[in-house]
Formats: C-alpha cells, structure tokens, sequence
C-alpha cells in the first residue's frame, strides 16, 4: 500500500511540474494521472496515421511514387527519399500547426479548425493530377531527385494542409508527425514496391469518401466543442 501512495504522489508530481510548464509540453510528453486522457498521444497518433493514408490515396505524390518507382526501378533508395521528404514537410507543416494553437484564442482556434477540416472533406473528393515536372529531376540521381520531388509535390498538398490541422487539434508536434508520416508510407511503399499491380484495383473513389466522411466529423465535432477534452 505504501508503495502504491508513493507511486501516486510521484505520479501527481510529475503532472504539476508538466503542467506549470505549459500545456503543449504536458501533452508532448503525455505525463499525467492515470485516466481517459492518459491515451491521448496514441489518439493523435493513430487518427493521423488513418487520415492521411487514406488522404494519400490516389493523391499526386503517390502518383509520383507509381512514375518514380517506374523509371528508376529501385525500390529502396526511393522509399528511403519519400520517408526524408516527408519527414522534412511534414514536421514544417506540424510546427505551424502548434505555433497557431499558442497564438489563437481556444474559441477562434475551434472555428478554424471546424471549418478547416470541413473544407479538407470537399477537398479531398477533388481527383487529383500529377505535375509530371515533378519526376524531371533524374539528373540528381535516384535518392535525391525522388526527394526534391517528393518535398516540392507535398508543398501545399491535401496531407499537408491535413498536418497543419491535425497538429492545431491535437496540440502534439511529435505524434501528429510521427502519424502522418507513418500514414505516407503505408500508402507510398505499396505503391513503390507493387507499381502497376495495384494501381488499377484501388478503390480510390470509396478511400477518398471515407477519408471525406472523417475530415467532416471532426469538423462537425470540433465546432459543436467535443474537442473540449483535448484543451479547446
């Protein structure tokens, strides 16, 4: 019993002194008491692994990785490229998304957000093209033109704009990107490994309206204030 109190009132220390030290610390490092919230950089991990590699499907920069992982035929280097480009974007994309959360009000920051991934829902219904100047890059060699590629086609890309976002709502930097890079990549390496044996039998149209239907509950919910839970 003694060592059960001890453990609590470690436990209640450590809160206090994460809390003191801001809330988006507290949340990065999830340091809390045991209870519903004690799940909560999972959840941001795991809603922004589902949304962007059901986002990427069919979108332009797996298009890329189909022409890339076609002209060049070397599977490794291009995976590698894709996973340091997106790592590079993605955490650019986050660090705006947390930079917004410290300088909105809670009430703006909701309706920001709401109507953000409410727009990300018709978005996403949009097909998508492939620039193919993207893949003319073949004179810097297969790792770096697939990166330089790969970084510029994400610039302003749905699963981008879906970074910025989901750091804003979760207030974690290092789960939203952890999330949605692992979330790239399980769209992209299929894609780069398998080429044309897939990219016929996607069911791109039903992907994209699941993803559509999920940007839209959190829209519909961050407005109508469920977000309550995760500090806004």
């Amino acid at each position: 019993m003694a060592m059960v109190q001890m453990v609590a009132r470690l436990g209640e220390t450590m809160d206090r002194i994460a809390t003191g030290s801001g809330r988006g610390r507290r949340l990065i490092l999830g340091i809390r008491n045991p209870g519903p919230e004690s799940f909560y950089p999972m959840e941001a991990f795991l809603v922004s692994t589902g949304i962007v590699a059901l986002a990427e499907i069919g979108d332009k920069t797996q298009l890329l990785a189909f022409l890339l992982a076609a002209k060049f035929r070397k599977p490794l280097p291009i995976t590698l490229a894709i996973l340091a480009a997106t790592l590079f974007n993605h955490a650019f994309a986050a660090a705006i998304g947390t930079w917004l959360t410290s300088m909105l009000g809670p009430e703006t920051l909701r309706w920001v957000l709401g109507i953000s991934f409410i727009v990300m829902a018709g978005w996403i219904l949009i097909p998508d093209k492939m620039d193919e100047d993207d893949a003319r890059l073949a004179k810097f060699g297969v790792f770096l033109t697939t990166f330089i590629a790969f970084f510029l086609a994400e610039m302003g890309d749905k699963t981008q704009i879906a970074t910025v976002a989901l750091a804003a709502r979760f207030d974690s930097f290092l789960w939203v990107v952890a999330g949605t890079t692992f979330g790239m990549m399980l769209a992209n390496t299929p894609a780069v490994y398998l080429g044309d044996r897939i990219a016929g039998k996607m069911p791109v149209k039903l992907v994209h309206r699941i993803a559509a239907a999920i940007f839209a509950v959190l829209g519909v919910a961050t407005l109508l204030g469920a977000g309550a839970r995760f500090g806004f």
